[in-house]
């Protein structure tokens, strides 16, 4: 039997992304369907539609909740001091946030939004902002490098980081690489911290 009368249309939204993250969580993004949810919040099918305009609707807000839980994760990582540091720290966070909650982790890089469909404006500021905090993070070791470089430079380091925690996430980073997630991501993150201050004394040279 519907539950119409006890919930208000966002109390019912919520039921809905509540319902589906745990799905999510258990079983993938191949464990979501309409029917389970609906079955989960003993709700019929087309409720879901009342909410969401589809399937991808959904997962696309429960996605902008995972990336703002990352950012909120990645603001808690304490400014000033070395530099090198910050830079180490963020990396860690992101590994430790992906290995945390690796199903829905995998989701942001499953699911797929049709061609016919635009990735919505909010969806692109919260990757924009996660950007953003990697290249706060560069920024003091850049030495008079410009934004452009800035920018192309925390998305290639981002790259790699993201690469390490995902395939940790997926339980497949010993397929390409020996040694514990963090060790990789320590390696990483010094090796590149190198080139790029050479790349910076070079410009500024």
């Amino acid at each position: 039997m519907g539950r119409r009368s006890l919930h208000t249309a966002e109390e019912l939204r919520e039921l809905i992304i509540s319902a589906s993250t745990e799905l999510i969580q258990e079983a993938g993004l191949g464990g979501l369907s309409a029917r389970e949810i609906a079955r989960r919040i003993n709700y019929s099918p087309g409720t879901l539609y009342n909410s969401f305009e589809n399937l991808d609707d959904l997962v696309l807000t429960i996605e902008g909740r995972l990336l703002d839980s990352l950012l909120d994760a990645l603001s808690r990582v304490p400014k000033g001091g070395d530099p090198r540091e910050r830079v180490h720290k963020i990396a860690d966070c992101y590994l430790e946030f992906a290995s945390g909650n690796p199903k829905l982790w995998n989701l942001l890089f499953e699911h797929h939004i049709p061609l016919s469909r635009n990735v919505p404006d909010a969806y692109r500021k919260k990757f924009d902002a996660l950007m953003g905090k990697v290249e706060d993070a560069l920024r003091p070791l850049s030495k008079g490098l410009g934004a452009d470089d800035i920018k192309r430079s925390a998305r290639v380091l981002w790259a790699g980081v993201h690469g390490i925690s995902t395939l940790s996430a997926a339980d497949k980073l010993s397929i390409i690489a020996e040694g514990d997630a963090s060790v990789l991501m320590d390696d990483l993150v010094r090796n590149y911290l190198h080139g790029f201050e050479a790349q910076t004394l070079r410009k500024v040279g």
